[in-house]
């Protein structure tokens, strides 16, 4: 593990090193309608460039007539001067196969801003992840609607802003919050933000928003969550990570998980696994946004999962 020019460690790729740097990781991902010969196409553009492909993931929708999403990394000695020529190859065919793609150096660093309300632990979990060098990002800003975390966040060293949001003034805040972000990140992330963004915010902040929250919603929206779950005597707790949309909490999923638990839990329990639960949930979701391995179908996910 070493330490990048941003001062935050980052951990290697996993990929085979010998004779090249981490900065020849390439990584492609495209998305297109599904027909015969597309992955042969895709395969002998890297190939031609001299490119070793070390992971290919690909899914297709349908048998016939459905969609095709694809996420391959490679390894390409000098990659950072040949990625014009690779992209020239890929663009022989994408109009063809009708593509949405993207590449990009493995390296690349997304930029990410990080909403949150009171409720620190999802937020302190990305923070210490990210100094860690587990999350490959730069944080360009916590943004919160209270003033309360600004000592905890600064200890990382990491720009804090409050923006205080009231219900007859919320326009004028989102248009502060628009003025802090678009064009200068990548992507935002809900961590606890007891907030409900407009779709007007969503459309114009220009990057995908991917938010937190228990499972117990709908049945359990609003105060107390974990009250009103012990009062009816759940045996199952969890949280959901998705990308955020004007539909409140009905965006594409991202990740889920579940933890049992018996009568002997009172709600103090509850919470406090609830929001273990959380923090895991978040930071898979995050982390596999960071490396694309998150590719949106309607309203549905396709995740590829490392490992």
């Amino acid at each position: 593990m070493q330490a990048d020019s941003g001062g935050a460690p980052t951990a290697g790729s996993g990929l085979s090193m010998v004779g090249s740097t981490r900065e020849d990781v390439g990584r492609l991902v495209l998305a297109c309608p599904d027909r015969p010969a597309i992955l042969a196409a895709v395969v002998s553009r890297l190939a031609a460039a001299g490119a070793n492909i070390n992971t290919f993931d690909q899914y297709s929708t349908a048998p016939e007539g459905g969609r095709l999403y694809l996420r391959s990394e490679f390894l390409l000695k000098d990659l950072p001067d040949r990625l014009d020529d690779l992209r020239s190859r890929m663009e022989e065919i994408a109009e063809d196969f009708d593509m949405q793609w993207r590449l990009e150096p493995a390296t690349r660093r997304k930029r990410v801003a990080i909403f949150v309300s009171r409720y620190e632990h999802c937020l302190l979990d990305l923070l210490w992840r990210w100094r860690r060098g587990e999350l490959h990002m730069d944080i360009a800003a916590v943004v919160s609607n209270h003033p309360d975390l600004e000592a905890e966040v600064a200890a990382f060293g990491v720009p804090y802003y409050h923006i205080s949001v009231t219900p007859d003034a919320k326009a004028e805040a989102e248009q502060h919050q628009l003025d802090l972000l678009v064009g200068k990140v990548d992507f935002v992330a809900l961590a606890r933000y007891m907030q409900i963004l407009s779709g007007e915010f969503l459309a114009r902040v220009g990057a995908p928003v991917i938010n937190i929250h228990h499972s117990f919603l709908p049945a359990f929206a609003g105060a107390e969550p974990y009250v009103r779950a012990h009062d009816r005597g759940v045996k199952l707790i969890g949280a959901t990570a998705h990308y955020a949309t004007e539909d409140l909490d009905e965006g594409p999923i991202i990740e889920q998980d579940v933890r049992r638990v018996s009568h002997r839990a009172d709600p103090e329990m509850l919470t406090m696994i609830g929001r273990d639960i959380e923090r895991t949930v978040f930071a898979r979701a995050v982390h596999w946004h960071l490396e694309d391995r998150v590719l949106v179908h309607e309203n549905r996910t396709i995740v590829f999962w490392p490992g």
